[in-house]
């Protein structure tokens, strides 16, 4: 089997990625698509706007065979750690051919990615605190290999090219032009493209939610104008508030990522900010990017120690979402492999691992949102 493979948050799923999924059919034919999709918080250190089992659903309404959960310890991460996490999983999945969408699909990712595998590490050992880690590291990607790349899904893709390099048996890279828009573009009202962004920004402050039809599949469209909480930071600001004034220097310094006195910066802080931006810009500093503050504010607000992520990405279980009569077949060939695939959470697997973590972090979404995200929940079938 020719197995395709995408790596997805679907925050939301939109027309866009309806297209690579499009895309990805006709690469795979009659063969399934696995997508790995991010739970109830994604990369940049958020929430969800929508709970996971209703984007895993309009997934795969849309062309998707399988759709599983990405374990907390990939998806709230780095671009190189998100992409070694999935590009592992996909592999152990069966994967031979990753589809994803770039700004320009002419890059030959597999070269540049073997041509950044191959760079010293101690090329890496970054000391200018003026300037950001990915900052630096995009310098050094551009001295090493001669090509500068700033689009931001061209650099996530390279992050895939590496993982993917090290493989084993490296998987087929399939880069797809996205269409439509840039990642994070203001809304267009008069476009059938969106980003997600654009989107999750009118949900939070605009009530006229009637033209989400123009842009999602009608169902996801009906159900998040219905939805009663958008999730979000400023939401979510008085618990991390708690939490830090709360917490003690030594209890902060367990927090995974925790580095360089934060802690000191975020304690300094805290009770000054009015609201989450804010906050933001009160502990920035040429050091960190604003996505790496907000992972490390989510792992706060959720008390994730170092041992927490070492443990979750050391669990090769994988949790299902959801599968087509097609997945469903494929899912027969891959349990022989003795994968650990976790088809129902329950008091006896969420003991260890990935799925602890899950669990647990998944309980405050559940607070905000009053859905159960794992107890109860079985894999939706299209």
């Amino acid at each position: 089997m020719s197995v395709v493979g995408i790596i997805a948050e679907y925050n939301p799923f939109h027309s866009g990625h309806e297209f690579l999924l499009n895309q990805a059919r006709l690469v795979a034919g009659k063969d399934p698509i696995i997508v790995l999709m991010s739970g109830n918080y994604v990369q940049r250190g958020e929430m969800a706007i929508m709970n996971k089992w209703s984007r895993a659903r309009t997934a795969l309404q849309s062309g998707a065979d399988l759709v599983f959960e990405m374990p907390f310890s990939t998806s709230v991460e780095p671009a190189d750690l998100f992409a070694l996490g999935s590009i592992e999983a996909l592999a152990k999945l069966g994967v031979k051919t990753l589809v994803f969408g770039v700004e320009d699909a002419n890059l030959n990712f597999a070269y540049l990615g073997s041509k950044i595998a191959e760079i010293p590490p101690n090329s890496m050992n970054f000391k200018d605190y003026s300037q950001t880690y990915s900052t630096q590291y995009n310098q050094m990607v551009a001295r090493e290999v001669g090509y500068e790349v700033n689009a931001p899904n061209a650099i996530l893709g390279l992050a895939y090219a590496v993982a993917n390099h090290n493989l084993d048996s490296p998987m087929q890279l399939h880069p797809i032009n996205r269409i439509g828009v840039n990642h994070d573009d203001i809304l267009q009202r008069n476009g059938v493209v969106q980003s997600a962004s654009a989107i999750r920004n009118l949900l939070l402050h605009d009530e006229d939610k009637s033209q989400l039809k123009t842009w999602l599949p009608k169902a996801e469209a009906i159900e998040l104008a219905k939805q009663k909480v958008y999730p979000n930071w400023n939401l979510m600001f008085p618990f991390l508030k708690y939490r830090i004034e709360s917490s003690s220097i030594s209890e902060l310094q367990s927090i995974y990522q925790m580095s360089e006195g934060l802690e000191y910066k975020m304690k300094a802080e805290i009770h000054l900010a009015r609201e989450f931006t804010e906050f933001l810009r009160r502990i920035k500093s040429k050091r960190y990017t604003y996505s790496r503050l907000r992972r490390l504010c989510l792992y706060t607000l959720l008390n994730v120690t170092q041992d927490d992520m070492i443990d979750s990405f050391n669990d090769e279980s994988l949790t299902l979402l959801g599968f087509s009569k097609l997945g469903r077949r494929y899912l027969k060939n891959i349990r022989k492999e003795n994968l650990n695939i976790v088809s129902k959470v329950d008091k006896r697997n969420s003991k260890n691992g990935s799925l602890k973590l899950q669990v647990r972090v998944d309980r405050l979404f559940e607070q905000i949102m009053h859905v159960d995200q794992n107890f109860g929940q079985r894999p939706i079938e299209v």
